[in-house]
């Protein structure tokens, strides 16, 4: 009788300490399926509700992150274009405001409150040592 390894849950909260490490591994879990829907042209089959929920979340974590830090971590991950295109980063921008009835008018007002280069920063970085670097581009 052979007999299988279970295999283990990566949202199985059970023995966590942080409520909110399951979001650390979940993200870890969305990120690695969402670059494999994309690869094999399935992102129509992640439903509507889910991406409101993901863009929702991710949206409102950041911002908060953001305004509570001198420096927040990179929003997206690469360098430059390599991972999200200009043209994917305002296709979503463009929909957030739309569904805020907001326009570019408003965007504009916000987007000088944080250093020019904060983006250059690597996530790396704890949010200390990016601080300090905030404080220096200023």
């Amino acid at each position: 009788m052979e007999t299988s390894t279970p295999i283990s849950d990566p949202l199985d909260t059970r023995g966590d300490n942080d409520r909110y490490a399951v979001i650390d591994r979940a993200a870890a879990l969305i990120w690695e399926r969402a670059q494999e829907a994309l690869a094999n042209g399935e992102a129509d089959r992640i439903s509507d509700k889910a991406l409101t929920d993901l863009i929702t979340a991710s949206v409102k974590l950041y911002a908060e992150r953001a305004v509570s830090q001198a420096m927040p971590p990179r929003p997206l991950h690469g360098k430059s274009d390599e991972v999200v295109t200009p043209t994917e980063a305002l296709t979503a921008v463009l929909e957030i405001l739309r569904a805020l009835h907001l326009g570019p008018m408003e965007l504009g007002l916000w987007s000088h409150r944080k250093p020019r280069n904060y983006h250059l920063m690597d996530n790396d970085q704890p949010a200390e040592a990016r601080a300090e670097i905030a404080a220096r581009t200023r």
